[in-house]
């Protein structure tokens, strides 16, 4: 099963009922094998390092900011001979570096993306600054980390409860995903306006506060920040009720892919038709780094996937088209975004 919402057997999980049965999706209408899997265009036996030479990361910017650094411990880590340039453009939303990438990628696997989770995210919503597929990509590897519903008290359940208050960034976030997930299992939500900018950290201050009712966590350390505010664990802690009522897949997927885009840290992606031999030493550098990232973990990292465990889980971030016009329809009616 894909990653849709959180890691491995020990890692938080929405509750089995929520999530029971949902398949990979595939980018705005591509077809179901438009995300490779993992094992697609490799070959047998080591590959020369010198394969990888001459290779460009087209980061999201700021220079030295987040994906920076992670393209750098990638690059450390994962590859050997002569580190790969960063070309840093555009904003941290990564939305201008997918469509250089998308415009620019000769397929030839010198050009590489590191692509946080607003990426999948702004297709999701179909954004207009959007102008590219996610279909074609090959992933390579990516950080994944857990997220965490959680709020004052018990798991809301029943009719005539009073509405909770949740922080919202924007509409098109991963915060409107919790929202969507929580008014499908019958609960009322007021939206909170928060300021940009360091949105986690000022939500888990209005709830301290309590100008909130409840809060979206996102981190590997997300039990010890809900138990520091006296939160209780909803929906993706362990503490979650064993059962609930169920929803249909579109609304299962779509929110899965919301909250997915606050899981994903960064994904290394290559382009469509992509030499064999290239994507089998890629996925080599991958590997590489994925073992030294759990031999040593760094602080604030998420869990490193590669191969058909990252294919499956970002391709559960690109839904198929039924629940992509959900989530659509859901920000339109509900909160009155266009994808302007």
């Amino acid at each position: 099963m894909p990653r849709s919402l959180l890691g491995r057997r020990a890692a938080l999980r929405l509750p089995a009922g929520l999530l029971l049965g949902a398949a990979p999706g595939t980018a705005l209408g591509a077809s179901p094998a438009a995300l490779p899997e993992a094992g697609a265009g490799t070959v047998p036996g080591a590959v020369p390092a010198t394969t990888l030479g001459g290779a460009t990361f087209l980061v999201p910017g700021p220079d030295g900011g987040g994906a920076s650094r992670w393209a750098e411990r990638f690059a450390q880590r994962g590859t050997r001979g002569p580190a790969p340039r960063l070309n840093v453009v555009g904003g941290a939303d990564g939305v201008t570096a997918a469509n250089r990438f998308a415009t620019t990628a000769a397929g030839d696997g010198r050009l590489l993306l590191v692509m946080p989770g607003s990426v999948p995210m702004a297709a999701l919503s179909g954004s207009e600054r959007a102008n590219y597929t996610l279909g074609g990509w090959t992933p390579l590897c990516l950080s994944w980390q857990p997220v965490l519903i959680a709020g004052r008290g018990p798991v809301p359940v029943g009719q005539n409860r009073p509405p909770l208050r949740f922080a919202l960034p924007s509409p098109d976030s991963a915060e409107g995903g919790a929202i969507l997930l929580l008014e499908s299992l019958g609960q009322s939500v007021t939206p909170v306006a928060l300021p940009a900018g360091g949105v986690n950290v000022t939500a888990e201050a209005g709830f301290a506060a309590r100008a909130l009712d409840a809060v979206l966590l996102t981190g590997r350390d997300v039990l010890a920040r809900a138990a520091s505010l006296g939160a209780t664990p909803w929906y993706g802690g362990p503490a979650g009720p064993a059962a609930l009522p169920s929803l249909t897949e579109p609304v299962r997927e779509a929110a899965a892919a919301a909250l997915g885009s606050a899981q994903l840290q960064a994904a290394l992606m290559l382009p469509a038709l992509t030499p064999a031999d290239t994507v089998a030493a890629w996925r080599q550098a991958a590997t590489r780094w994925r073992e030294a990232a759990q031999a040593e973990p760094v602080a604030g990292e998420g869990e490193p996937l590669v191969g058909a465990e990252a294919a499956a889980t970002l391709a559960s971030l690109a839904p198929a088209p039924p629940s992509v016009l959900c989530w659509r329809d859901w920000l339109s009616r509900r909160l009155g975004w266009r994808p302007a």
